[in-house]
């Protein structure tokens, strides 16, 4: 894990050690010399919960995000859909302990109905949280993106952005940009399971992005709806600009994160299932305005199924350079300046 905010008081407290989380709802402390465990701590209860992005580490607090695997399993007329909620839990980095922890949707849970195998169903659920906080210490907020309801009624926290208070997990403010996405994989017609109308599946995967631009702060984050947004974070993450990178939809758009430098903001586009996947974009930070596209070039690996150009991995930049990783199998540094491939 990089040194950042907090880090000498964690290494301090905690005897040397790395935080690490895998595919599942527990986080551990580890001794980076031994590899001996000091704490873990499961971070939900939920049989199908994961730990899918990175956590955050500041100032002797761990923030961890929590998704799951239960959009995937719902429409099966044999399991209860659906009672996961997304959140946030803070953790005392040096003990595992839980400071906080605040779910994305409130309430109980209440049963909506049975499915065609007589297993009851319940909602509202999802608003899972994909991708890694964003802390901001200036605001004393950190902030988290979510993905789409698993089942209704649909929820405000769905496919927002949402600012929790840093001390206490209050949430400061939510900032829905597609609303009434009730999705879960698989769904037929007549599936009791599924929505009535099911959602487009337009997910945050990124997690947001504080940059500086024109005076302001900004933060900067892509949606599976192929649309990039900037948000101001001074007015209840009211949208500053909007643009589009890619069509969108299943596996589509922006998929797992953006990169911003002191002048522009780049988006990576997945489209798997369009006719010509791939893309890459640089944007002004300041206006949301193009400066730059790249399409993708010629998949590497020739033709055939699974064979095909998508950029859905999270992009990197350094000075003068982006990095892209391809579903082709190829790694492209391109020029900050044009997009020409390195």
């Amino acid at each position: 894990m990089p040194l950042g905010p907090g880090q000498p008081r964690f290494l301090q407290l905690a005897d040397v050690a790395e935080i690490l989380n895998i595919s599942s709802a527990q986080a551990y402390a580890l001794d980076l010399a031994t590899g001996r465990e000091i704490w873990r701590r499961r971070v939900d209860d939920h049989p199908l919960a994961r730990i899918t992005g990175s956590l955050a580490l500041h100032a002797g607090r761990l923030y961890v995000p929590m998704s799951s695997y239960e959009e995937s399993q719902g429409a099966d007329p044999q399991y209860a859909c659906c009672t996961f909620r997304g959140s946030v839990t803070a953790l005392d980095a040096a003990t595992g302990r839980v400071v906080w922890k605040t779910s994305m949707i409130d309430g109980p849970t209440e049963r909506r109905g049975t499915s065609s195998a007589g297993v009851p169903l319940w909602g509202p659920s999802g608003s899972a949280i994909w991708s890694a906080p964003t802390v901001d210490e200036r605001r004393r907020v950190v902030y988290v993106a979510t993905g789409n309801t698993y089942s209704g009624p649909p929820q405000p926290s769905s496919d927002a952005v949402v600012a929790l208070d840093l001390d206490t997990g209050a949430i400061r403010w939510t900032r829905q940009v597609t609303a009434g996405d009730v999705y879960v994989s698989n769904c037929r017609p007549g599936n009791a399971n599924c929505p009535a109308v099911v959602g487009p599946d337009h997910d945050f995967g990124s997690p947001p992005a504080l940059a500086r631009a024109g005076g302001r702060d900004l933060l900067v984050i892509g949606q599976k709806s192929g649309i990039a947004f900037a948000m101001d974070p001074d007015r209840g993450g009211e949208v500053v600009w909007r643009y589009r990178a890619g069509q969108g939809g299943l596996l589509g758009g922006i998929e797992w994160g953006a990169a911003v430098d002191g002048a522009r903001a780049y988006f990576a586009v997945s489209d798997i299932l369009q006719p010509n996947p791939g893309g890459l974009h640089a944007v002004d930070l300041a206006t949301g305005a193009r400066v730059w596209a790249t399409p993708p070039p010629k998949p590497v690996c020739g033709a055939g199924r699974g064979c095909n150009g998508a950029q859905s991995a999270a992009v990197t930049a350094i000075p003068g350079v982006i990095f892209s990783g391809s579903n082709d199998g190829s790694l492209r540094a391109y020029s900050a300046a044009d997009g020409a491939i390195l």
